[in-house]
């Protein structure tokens, strides 16, 4: 949940040494129980429960070269193996075949027109409207009650389904924590190709034509901030440019490729890495790198921090201390092709001194990466995931609330001929600015209550008249036991983009007995004409009209047949929305990293004909 928590970290790894003959359960205990079973849920680190759903291979992939290598890089690797063996409590398996579920015939050139239907990237298209016009939906507000379940595939050993699909030309790309991207029948789920990355990829995929080539490539971001691009029909890399030397740097958010450039943004770990009371927190700043599409030569690289971080105070240990940091991109930028802009969203600072530009909108130049402007939403909000944790050393001293902005904003024109650039942020509030005016604020309206893992979190989606946004504000028990509260958290919104007015809210829906359930509403919310959809922690995908009605709802919290031959189980929804192309809906389901049901499944819809 939470694109600021560290959602592919599988261990905050403490810097102390180990014995060589330590086992996995003493190893554990050692470096890792202080936040993995510690009370408060909301420290950031998934509990045992999370983990025990992960693959063995996963787990040990993930410390050896994914996304926690930096932190791990001391442990030997029979330690490695023997942390992997214990907090999964499996050995090395070989969890599928490739041959399982291929498909059948070669595909010598797209099957389908690639101007047909289609949703390619986050936010369907430069604006991250997340709105699915009629034509390329193929779905209607009539048929929605008629959707039925189509294909299940599956991502082996896997606790989380985090990456969103892309569609184009009738094939169906999408990355998943098995440090794969998959292509596949968007029909019928069957296997094109694989191909093995670096580390897990959790952002949207675009596909495009090379520059200067007459192949079709897709463009995508890994955990270890490398760029790609492959060969669309034969998976075969044609580039890759690490965008970010820093250790803790990473890609979440989906790459934007407009005009030959491909636009990375980019995020890190350093929230989790720089808890350690050892570190030396932080040096990190995000940034937007800009990528030639046709070689992945770096253009220019922006960050959202101009200056460079530099030493301040030591912490209560004596360890060095840097400052300003963080300012991360975990979301799919935003193309302004009328003012030649790039808008891109921050998250909080990481340590003192809090940055300016932290849970913010800035605005950089297309060509240049010049910034334009810069709208701040809340100020002086330095902090680590030390501030939930046991050991606070290198929590920032007057740290803030953890506010920051977790989703794309949405540049939407209004009837008038009028543009707003709309966002939601975690801290509850929704903000409409002017893009055609230095970013001034238009207006702010809140919807709930906010917190860290609070407010609105990974998408939003907007017409010409609203913008609609759901509602985390996730909860758990004060017992200790790291429990979802089964009466707190979410609801859905619709606002007026002219004037922030709330003209349509869906109040949360009780969970009753249900075990790990929230109402909260976290994951990215998705549009076509007259339906809203959105699915939930409870694990239930819902779709409403825009007046509120609920039109239908299905319970991904299931068990499946998957196409591929992978044990398939749907759980909470979090993270990626619903995508609506040529009379099918998709979603992910499974998110085991917040207490929520874990689950490896991506879900093809169709409408059936009762």
């Amino acid at each position: 949940m939470r694109p600021s928590f560290v959602v592919t970290a599988l261990l905050i790894w403490c810097s102390a040494p180990a014995l060589a003959q330590q086992d996995g359960a003493a190893l554990y205990a050692t470096h890792c129980a202080q936040c993995h079973d510690a009370g408060d849920a909301q420290n950031r680190a998934p509990a045992r429960g999370a983990m025990q759903a992960m693959s063995f291979d996963h787990v040990l992939g993930t410390l050896t070269s994914g996304s926690m290598a930096a932190m791990a890089k001391e442990r030997s690797d029979d330690e490695r193996r023997a942390i992997a063996a214990f907090v999964t409590g499996k050995a090395a398996i070989n969890s599928a075949s490739d041959g399982q579920g291929r498909c059948t015939q070669q595909i010598s050139g797209f099957p389908q027109p690639l101007d047909g239907p289609r949703w390619n990237g986050w936010g369907v298209d430069l604006n991250n409207s997340r709105f699915q016009p009629a034509d390329m939906a193929g779905l209607t507000a009539a048929q929605v009650p008629r959707l039925r379940l189509k294909w299940a595939y599956a991502f082996p050993g896997a606790s989380v389904s985090f990456a969103p699909p892309t569609i184009m030309g009738g094939l169906l790309f999408i990355g998943g924590t098995d440090r794969k991207v998959h292509a596949l029948d968007a029909r019928t789920g069957c296997t094109l190709w694989t191909f093995a990355i670096d580390a897990a990829v959790r952002a949207a995929i675009t596909v495009a034509p090379l520059p200067g080539s007459d192949q079709f490539a897709i463009f995508f971001g890994d955990l270890r901030a490398n760029a790609y691009a492959v060969n669309a029909l034969t998976g075969a890399l044609i580039w890759k440019t690490k965008v970010e030397e820093h250790p803790a740097a990473r890609i979440t958010g989906a790459p934007v490729l407009h005009s030959g450039v491909l636009y990375v943004p980019v995020s890190s770990l350093e929230e989790a890495a720089g808890s350690q009371a050892s570190y030396e927190c932080c040096t990190f700043r995000g940034s937007v790198v800009a990528l030639e599409a046709a070689t992945g030569k770096p253009v220019w690289q922006a960050y959202t921090i101009p200056e460079v971080p530099h030493p301040t105070d030591k912490n209560a240990k004596g360890v060095q201390l840097f400052g300003p940091s963080g300012a991360a991109i975990w979301s799919a930028p935003t193309i302004d092709v009328k003012r030649g802009a790039i808008y891109v969203a921050t998250s909080n600072s990481y340590s003192n001194p809090p940055s300016a530009t932290s849970d913010a909108i800035l605005a950089f130049d297309l060509a240049t990466g010049k910034l334009l402007w810069s709208q701040q939403a809340t100020p002086k909000d330095a902090y680590v995931v030390a501030c939930y944790g046991v050991d606070k050393t290198n929590c920032p001293e007057d740290h803030g609330p953890d506010h920051d902005f977790g989703q794309s904003p949405i540049l939407v024109t209004l009837r008038d001929g009028r543009r707003v650039l709309a966002i939601a942020q975690k801290s509850g509030v929704v903000h409409g600015l002017d893009p055609d005016d230095g970013g001034k604020i238009l207006w702010q309206t809140r919807i709930g209550k906010g917190g860290a893992l609070g407010g609105s979190e990974w998408g939003s989606a907007a017409d010409q008249d609203r913008i609609y946004v759901a509602n985390s504000d996730v909860r758990f028990l004060r017992d200790g036991t790291r429990r979802l509260d089964s009466t707190q958290g979410g609801g859905l919104f619709s606002l007026d983009l002219a004037s922030g007015t709330v003209v349509m809210e869906v109040p949360p829906v009780a969970c009753g007995d249900r075990l790990q359930c929230s109402p909260a509403l976290s994951a990215a919310v998705s549009l076509i004409p007259g339906v809203v959809f959105s699915g939930g922690v409870s694990g239930f995908l819902r779709a409403y009209a825009s007046d509120g009605k609920l039109l239908w709802e299905f319970d991904t919290a299931q068990d499946y047949k998957a196409v591929n031959g992978v044990p398939a189980h749907g759980g909470a929804i979090d993270g990626p929305g619903p995508v609506i192309a040529g009379g099918m809906l998709y979603t992910n389901s499974g998110y085991g990293q917040w207490s929520g049901v874990a689950g490896n499944v991506l879900l093809a819809f169709e409408v059936g004909t009762e």
